[in-house]
């Protein structure tokens, strides 16, 4: 008989955690009272290491880069099991800059980026008028990053509950309680009462890992929930959008990510604001405005869904996988703003973990046991 794993979360994360057990020959369960939740139906899909690249988190950036290599085998091997699309995009990102002192940090970005070996080229406003000619008139110039590019994170997210099925995962439209003690987890209690006994469960639960009943007060994951709104948008005629777009407008981070069939996805708004999902007007407000600042034909497009979603973050923004210092019981959450990017190099780390005990390398600065108890959001 193989081994046994409970995945709890069916979001992105944990369905991809799942699909990979299960091509290991595990023996796999996954459980989510309501997977349509999960941060992953708000989120755009920006592939963006290099145009998320921020001068403190060199590890995340390399962790990023490592998960951005496996995407284009990781999304060819998914849509072959799966039968179906998983939206993903080569284009390139385009950052722009809204004002001289914009285009000045753009610069001293491109110049840390290009230490570390990341591949971006600087534009002019003209270059940046010929790379996307409906951008607005008079901004200064901008970041060409080819190599940052876009999945559609709904198509993906399906995409992996088939492969999973196809591969055996039993899926359990149920909440879970963790079963064992201090020393040693052995599987799940669902709301029904079922007992699921497992030699490993993985908290895949995202912004709600950390209130998993059951869980070692040593080991619940440092997790809080991040508001963001999405909207996605659609204007009649042929795409205007070749790249995926990014800028701040006064100050006010802004993105536009141009899908195949003519849709834009704008985001995304960011606030503390617990476990509240209600769209806010005001952000969806500053989300249009920014959008028709950069793009003004965005003005006569038709706003076909607001999207609130809840991101899992962690004390420094970077996620929690691995072992959480309790016998059987292995997080992976904490994404932030890159569950979408990090989901097949977390996926393949935690599947790695789970049948052969060694977590790669890559992972290793990331582990759960980082921060104390103390440190976990009440």
């Amino acid at each position: 008989m193989s081994e046994s794993v409970v995945v709890v979360g069916a979001g992105v994360i944990g369905t991809a955690v799942a699909w990979r057990c299960a091509q290991r020959g595990l023996s796999v369960t996954l459980l989510d009272p309501a997977p349509e939740r999960g941060a992953w139906h708000a989120a755009a899909g920006m592939l963006a290491p290099i145009t998320e690249l921020h001068y403190t988190e060199t590890p995340l950036l390399h962790l990023n880069l490592d998960s951005l290599t496996r995407y284009p085998s990781f999304a060819a091997e998914l849509s072959e099991e799966a039968g179906q699309p998983v939206g993903f995009r080569e284009c390139g990102t385009v950052v722009v800059a809204w004002d001289g002192a914009d285009l000045a940090a753009l610069q001293d970005l491109h110049a840390f980026g290009a230490r570390l070996g990341v591949e971006s080229s600087l534009v002019t406003g003209r270059e940046l008028r010929a790379l996307e000619p409906a951008l607005a008139a008079g901004l200064p110039g901008g970041l060409l990053a080819p190599g940052d590019h876009q999945v559609d994170p709904r198509l993906l997210h399906a995409a992996l509950l088939e492969a999973g099925r196809r591969r055996g995962v039993t899926y359990v439209p149920s909440g879970a309680s963790v079963v064992g003690d201090a020393s040693r987890v052995t599987g799940v209690r669902t709301d029904d009462g079922t007992v699921i006994s497992a030699a490993h469960v993985v908290i895949a639960a995202g912004c709600w890992s950390g209130a998993i009943s059951g869980v070692p007060a040593a080991a619940v994951a440092a997790v809080r929930p991040v508001k963001g709104q999405t909207l996605r948008l659609r204007l009649p005629g042929e795409p205007v959008l070749r790249h995926v777009l990014r800028g701040a407008v006064k100050g006010t981070p802004i993105y536009l990510v141009p899908r195949e069939d003519g849709q834009i996805v704008v985001g995304a708004s960011s606030e503390e604001a617990g476990y509240d999902v209600q769209p806010r007007a005001g952000a969806v407000y500053e989300l249009l405005r920014d959008a028709q600042s950069l793009l003004p034909e965005l003005s006569e497009a038709v706003l076909e869904d607001v999207s609130t979603g809840l991101r899992p973050g962690s004390p420094d923004n970077a996620p929690l996988v691995g072992a959480s210092g309790v016998a059987g019981l292995i997080h992976a959450t904490g994404h932030f703003r890159n569950g979408i990017l990090l989901t097949p190099v977390t996926a393949d780390g935690i599947a790695s973990l789970v049948a052969t005990g060694e977590l790669p390398d890559v992972l290793q600065p990331f582990a759960p046991t980082r921060f104390s108890p103390a440190e976990v959001p009440a």
